[in-house]
């Protein structure tokens, strides 16, 4: 059995990840909304990505015998202002993503609890390439992005991500 600190953290944790799953699904709207098709291909990939967490989560306290406790996810409160602004939310969300795992990790080593702490081992990694993911398109729509055949080939190749799921093994 899971200490109930973890169990109640994972269960916070995978709400998270549903809601990151519907903050990146908005703003794969928003750029389908604003003819940026491979934006939005990169967009519902890490729909995809997070949803995939949320699963990993929750198959985790599952299979501890623990209760899964699903809360009401929020709507995206974030009105994009430009083409940028939805990468730039997206990093700043990828950094409270990571503060809320290191946090789960955190009262795991406390508590000795070994086993959650080697199963969030991936989730660290995870999200240190997350934010090197989204931090790089920023800088290359910095680069590239105020040239519109810049932007056109920026979205050209980021219609070409693909989804490859998770291969953590719980």
């Amino acid at each position: 059995m899971l200490d109930k600190k973890i169990v109640d953290l994972i269960n916070s944790q995978i709400n998270k990840e549903f809601y990151s799953s519907f903050f990146y699904l908005d703003m794969a709207n928003y750029y389908t909304d604003q003819s940026l098709n491979g934006f939005a291909n990169w967009f519902n990939i890490q729909t995809q990505e997070e949803y995939a967490h949320a699963m990993l989560f929750l198959q985790y306290l599952q299979l501890n015998g623990e209760k899964v406790v699903l809360e009401t996810i929020e709507k995206p409160a974030v009105v994009f202002k430009n083409h940028k602004h939805p990468l730039t939310a997206a990093y700043d969300h990828e950094l409270l993503v990571t503060k809320s795992i290191n946090a789960i990790y955190a009262v795991a080593f406390e508590l000795k609890d070994f086993k959650t702490m080697q199963f969030l081992d991936w989730f660290v990694k995870e999200q240190a390439e997350e934010e090197q993911n989204v931090d790089e398109l920023c800088k290359r729509f910095d680069l590239f992005g105020g040239d519109a055949r810049g932007l056109y080939m920026l979205d050209q190749e980021l219609a070409g991500r693909t989804f490859t799921p998770p291969s953590l093994v719980i």
